[in-house]
């Protein structure tokens, strides 16, 4: 009976990543071809930054660089209280460039959710018709903002979610194996995310999506009242933010499948910085009320605790190896496409034969931070959050 109710379990599970490879097959790529633009057309990007010396600079050269005229849009860099020298940088790029770009220095003051407060304190100097947001490490191609446009100006959403991967392969630092494997996870996981987001957004129930590559409306912020109801959580200036648009918008929530709007950030360089950023990311789901979301979130956690418990009971042989082999097939086989799936948009085809290794310890890793989502508050970025 009971190995009868882990092969439903797990067929669901397959049918479900078989679902999700045929929802982001279905999904359009959005073309970039901008000709012209409405005279009143403006893009405001609000970048909200707190020690961001290392990265800033390299983002502000991609913005110089967009194919997107200049006129077209604005940059808005907030400072939220950093300590090193994110300032200095940005001010000294705006004198040596002809980006239209604003500082904004907001001064160290408690704040349940500073990411949030820096983004509203942008909006009351933005101009644009369009906010799109990022993060101070990322960096874009030079066609990110004319795909955000164009695909804005063609389909008149409320919120489009764009893609973003993890890339390290620009670090020159030696990296041991161990290091490669722990970024290898970080990338394939990321990206399953973004994939999973973008079929449940493009199938009417949009429950993921990333501030790192995201454009609203400026009067749909201000028509769900912006951050009102969530202003007190820490993270989820982008999930609850989409959720809040497509209960208020319904159908006008999009993905912006295109390579050439590609987000990329770097992975977390430690596995201390790594924990607090899952913890941080997985709080937000903590305190998540939509019923499909939760629905979803246990439904995960229990079929990897169930793959888990399978390895424990082939172990003590209470489950013979032919059924655990098919098991594990039902299992990993859809979830396996549907990963070389995001590796091949994302063009991390050379990542393909890491999956495997990572669907081994994919099923740990949900266990634990599950777990740790329960306790209250995390650090980040020298603060201790709620």
């Amino acid at each position: 009976m009971l190995q009868t109710a882990v092969f439903i379990l797990l067929l669901c599970y397959a049918l479900a990543c078989a679902w999700l490879c045929w929802q982001w097959w279905k999904i359009p790529v959005r073309p970039v071809s901008i000709q012209s633009l409405p005279a009143n057309f403006r893009l405001s990007v609000v970048i909200p930054v707190r020690n961001e010396a290392a990265h800033i600079g390299a983002l502000l050269e991609d913005l110089v660089k967009q194919t997107l005229p200049k006129h077209a849009f604005e940059v808005i860099v907030v400072n939220d209280a950093s300590t090193d020298d994110t300032v200095q940088i940005v001010r000294h790029f705006q004198r040596r460039n002809n980006l239209h770009l604003t500082l904004i220095d907001l001064p160290e003051i408690a704040h349940t959710s500073p990411k949030k407060r820096a983004i509203t304190e942008a909006l009351q100097v933005a101009s644009g018709l369009l906010i799109v947001t990022t993060d101070g490490d990322c960096r874009v191609g030079e066609e990110w903002l004319a795909s955000i446009a164009h695909t804005y100006l063609q389909t008149g959403a409320k919120l489009i979610s764009g893609p973003v991967v993890l890339d390290g392969n620009g670090s020159n630092e030696p990296l041991s194996v161990i290091d490669w494997v722990f970024r290898w996870f970080q990338t394939i996981e990321f990206s399953s995310l973004i994939g999973t987001g973008a079929c449940l957004l493009e199938a009417g129930t949009p429950t993921m999506c990333n501030g790192a590559n995201l454009a609203y409306e400026r009067a749909a912020f201000e028509a769900v009242g912006g951050y009102a109801g969530v202003e007190h959580l820490a993270s989820g200036d982008d999930e609850f933010l989409l959720q809040k648009i497509a209960q208020r918008f319904p159908g006008q929530i999009y993905f912006l499948k295109n390579g050439k709007a590609v987000v990329s950030t770097q992975p977390q360089p430690s596995w201390r910085l790594f924990y607090r950023q899952r913890v941080r990311w997985a709080s937000k789901w903590a305190v998540n009320r939509r019923v499909a979301t939760m629905l979803a979130a246990v439904f995960v956690f229990l079929v990897n605790v169930v793959t888990l418990g399978l390895f424990f009971a082939f172990i003590f042989r209470d489950v013979a190896e032919p059924s655990l082999v098919l098991l594990m097939l039902l299992k990993c086989g859809p979830e396996f496409v549907f990963l070389a799936l995001m590796m091949q948009f994302f063009r991390k085809k050379t990542l393909i034969f890491a999956i495997p290794l990572i669907q081994i310890v994919y099923p740990l890793y949900v266990l634990f931070f599950g777990l740790a989502a329960q306790q209250k508050g995390y650090e980040w970025k020298g603060r201790r959050l709620k």
